[in-house]
């Protein structure tokens, strides 16, 4: 296909110009994402339960003041997260980390709201300095249901030997003196049966601990803007789990469904060369720029092209570091691909900008905004040498 013709289809699909960006760029929809936003906030207003953006999963602050219109705040992983949900997003901030240090701690506690540690231990060991802060925290507890319902193991939160948060059988009435609230997050990328198996699960452990608590957050991991997904469904379960705990304020914290499919990564092939068939080099990277698809690992789709066969001309896609498998995989186009061609991924926004990496010097993609009236690109941040720079000494 011709550099002209796959522009216009990428572009006809996308719903802008696509050469309106840098290259590499991630580019995030704001019409796609007030869709998802919109959905959410019916879920908010039918189930009764408050939504928190989790940023571990999309992080890219230039929307907050959009999603903050629909969402009730963050939830943080550590300090830094913390720290940007309070600065950038405002409402409630929620912090949980399998452990902190005393250093984090004091950081944390300037700038969240509620607070969930991994292990009666932790919460022990912090109790008083929790107790001696400028301002009121609620705690809680991280727990374990012991139920998978996922497919891939290095996303099982409830695995056999898992680390991450405390079972039943390792839990005393005593441990939670002082606590306000339980948590548990078993879900990666999956429907409400999941969380509706889940939380029977939950209550069956955990359930004679819920009548001296205030609050329970379901976690993450709820696809609730994939189509398909069963929203009536979630809205019952979280209803029905109010109807038999009134006392009890329900949080989720999904972060891929805030993003889902609203982002793309555009990228151009830099060079052509031949090794048992055609290899496209991009200016993009697996390994730096979508690293989940060396760890899950996944396909991401390309617009316009297909599997390997099902066009006439198929190429394996690879980065440009020097790791021998930063190879995004084997796509099929309609006609030849040339050097300065563009090549749309979908579905980049969650996951993506918040684990690049600099390896091997490789420049971040650009991040960049469709306005979703006007339909106009804004580059919102360039990367440089001394983004690079400053990640070393």
């Amino acid at each position: 296909m011709a550099a002209v013709d796959t522009s216009a289809q990428a572009s006809d699909v996308c719903g802008f110009d696509i050469h309106a960006c840098p290259s590499p760029a991630y580019v995030v929809d704001d019409a796609r994402l007030i869709r998802n936003l919109e959905l959410l906030a019916r879920v908010q207003a039918e189930s009764g339960a408050k939504i928190l953006l989790a940023l571990k999963g999309f992080a890219m602050w230039d929307t907050f003041p959009l999603v903050s219109r629909y969402l009730v705040g963050t939830t943080a992983s550590g300090q830094d997260e913390a720290r940007l949900g309070a600065e950038t997003f405002g409402g409630e901030v929620h912090c949980y980390s399998p452990a902190f240090t005393v250093p984090e701690m004091d950081e944390v506690l300037r700038y969240a709201d509620h607070l969930s540690f991994n292990s009666p231990g932790q919460w022990r060991y912090f109790r008083d300095t929790v107790s001696a802060a400028a301002r009121p925290v609620s705690c809680g507890l991280r727990v374990n249901p012991e139920h998978s319902t996922g497919e891939v193991a290095l996303y099982d939160p409830c695995a056999p030997g898992s680390r991450l948060g405390t079972r039943a059988m390792d839990l005393e009435p005593a441990d939670l003196e002082g606590l306000e609230g339980l948590h548990f997050h078993t879900l990666c990328e999956q429907d409400s049966d999941a969380l509706e198996a889940t939380l029977k699960a939950f209550e069956e452990k955990f359930g004679r601990y819920l009548g001296d608590l205030r609050w329970v957050n379901f976690g993450g991991g709820h696809h609730i803007t994939r189509p398909g997904y069963d929203v009536e469904r979630l809205v019952r379960v979280v209803s029905d789990f109010r109807a038999r705990y009134p006392h009890l304020e329900v949080y989720l914290e999904p972060g891929e469904a805030i993003a889902l499919n609203t982002g793309f990564l555009v990228a151009t092939v830099l060079d052509i060369v031949d090794n048992d068939g055609p290899i496209a080099i991009l200016d993009t990277s697996a390994t730096a720029h979508m690293p989940d698809v060396l760890e899950m690992p996944y396909r991401p789709e390309i617009i316009g092209a297909a599997e390997p066969g099902e066009k006439a001309h198929t190429y394996r896609l690879g980065g440009t570091t020097c790791l021998a498998g930063d190879v995004i995989g084997d796509y099929a186009f309609d006609t030849p691909l040339s050097i300065g061609d563009r090549l749309v991924f979908t579905d980049m926004a969650h996951y993506t900008m918040v684990k690049t990496t600099t390896f091997n010097g490789i420049r971040l993609p650009a991040i960049c905004r469709v306005d979703g009236e006007s339909r106009e690109v804004s580059t919102v941040k360039t990367f440089g040498y001394e983004d690079y720079r400053q990640r070393l000494s």
